[in-house]
């Protein structure tokens, strides 16, 4: 098992150079008559031909398509700015390269995005309103996701992953940092997320704290904040209130993860509270490309479906391991307080498939000092025959009887009330 007291590095936060540029200083007229997109890309442009700095958007309403970041620019809401984004798919065109669903391609570009850049940030009081409301029919008729998928399974080149039309139906993320080093996500309040809502994918040093996030429960697949193959995380003193999963710890999908070898480690995350969402801490389903040192604790989970779910299946591949997640407070759950499984979407194991890098691996999990109200919700240990989730560590969990703990295929299960 994993030692009692877990220490991490603390993530790098960005240098941002004392360099100011206002965007009203590039045309930016606050109100709803016309985008604003321009001026916003001339202030970042001003700001990297000066070395940097910090791009202020002031007290205000104001109407935007897709802002690109580079490096050394920090992107700032001054408190009763509030950007909101177009709802126009054509005002995210051209396409970009991003990842989505944990598979690479090219699409819609995300709201807020940065590829390769180093020293970022998105910081302030102000509000980022995605009206994520004219996207989220588009998850009835999503052929172009199903078509992503087949994309990974028979390795097409990425370049020919290229989509961006209604008709493809792949809604693009709010905020996607790509390939970055030293980003930092501050103080701001998102709301109405087209799809994941902060989805920083193979970065390091990342800083999320102090960040509010409210999307509609019935928005389908609006989760809060996915680090995603990223390494050194802090997230912190945020609040999340959406449609999936709270807080999600990824890794890709499938070829596209386990061709990247990038695993999600070295994961600090505490004093977060998570409301109506799928699931509060929750890692996987993507986690090809593997899960490790993970450490959560003081967090509250109030209405979610479960409180801490860790979840994979068969053909999956990639591992989740030494984890340990402690003092939680868990309210009005409606299902389970914490799942484990290996069967996600009840699929079995594959014989076939036995040996390959599809076998998922779950092992050296503690979960301590947990409070559930109402306290007659199970723990269910799912893993496969032959498979067997390894070495799962449950201390002092307020459950009425040891008899709530459902398990399968599970071996080094300690149970101390």
């Amino acid at each position: 098992m994993m030692t009692q007291d877990l220490s991490f590095d603390l993530p790098r936060l960005p240098r941002i150079p004392n360099f100011a540029v206002n965007i009203c200083s590039h045309g930016a007229v606050p109100g709803e008559e016309g985008l604003i997109t321009q001026s916003i890309a001339a202030a970042i442009e001003a700001c990297a031909s000066a070395g940097g700095g910090r791009v202020v958007v002031p007290k205000g309403l104001w109407l935007t398509g897709p802002i690109h970041l580079c490096s050394h620019v920090e992107l700032h809401l001054e408190h009763g700015a509030e950007l909101r984004f177009s709802t126009q798919p054509e005002d995210y065109l051209p396409v970009v390269f991003q990842q989505r669903g944990g598979i690479r391609c090219y699409n819609y570009s995300p709201f807020i995005y940065a590829h390769e850049c180093h020293d970022i940030a998105i910081t302030g009081k102000g509000v980022l309103d995605g009206q994520g409301s004219s996207w989220w029919p588009w998850k009835q008729q999503q052929p172009g996701m199903v078509d992503l998928f087949k994309a990974n399974a028979e390795r097409r080149p990425v370049e020919q992953r290229v989509y961006g039309t209604p008709e493809h139906g792949v809604r693009p993320p709010f905020i996607q940092t790509i390939n970055c080093r030293n980003v930092l996500i501050e103080g701001l309040t998102l709301l109405n997320s087209p799809a994941w809502t902060i989805h920083p994918v193979w970065c390091e040093d990342l800083t999320v704290r102090h960040v509010k996030i409210k999307n509609p429960a019935d928005a389908h697949n609006t989760d809060g904040i996915d680090p995603d193959g990223c390494r050194k995380v802090l997230i912190e003193h945020c609040r999340v209130d959406t449609g999936d999963d709270g807080i999600c710890i990824k890794s890709g999908r499938e070829y596209d993860g386990w061709e990247s070898g990038r695993p999600c480690e070295n994961i600090l995350i505490r004093h977060c509270e998570v409301r109506s969402a799928h699931g509060g801490i929750v890692i996987g389903s993507e986690m090809a490309a593997g899960v490790r040192n993970v450490f959560a604790h003081n967090c509250c989970f109030n209405g979610t479906e479960i409180g801490i779910r860790l979840k994979t299946r068969m053909g999956r591949g990639g591992y989740i391991r030494d984890v340990r997640i402690e003092q939680i407070k868990m309210l009005n759950i409606r299902d389970d307080a914490i799942l484990i499984t290996m069967r996600y979407n009840g699929e079995q194991l594959d014989a076939a498939m036995a040996g390959s890098l599809a076998i998922p691996t779950i092992e050296n999990i503690a979960l301590a000092d947990i409070e559930c109200e109402p306290k007659d919700k199970a723990i269910r240990l799912f893993g496969l025959e032959g498979h067997p989730l390894r070495n799962i560590s449950l201390a002092r969990v307020s459950l009425q009887s040891p008899e709530q703990i459902v398990q399968e295929f599970v071996t080094g299960l300690e149970f101390c009330p």
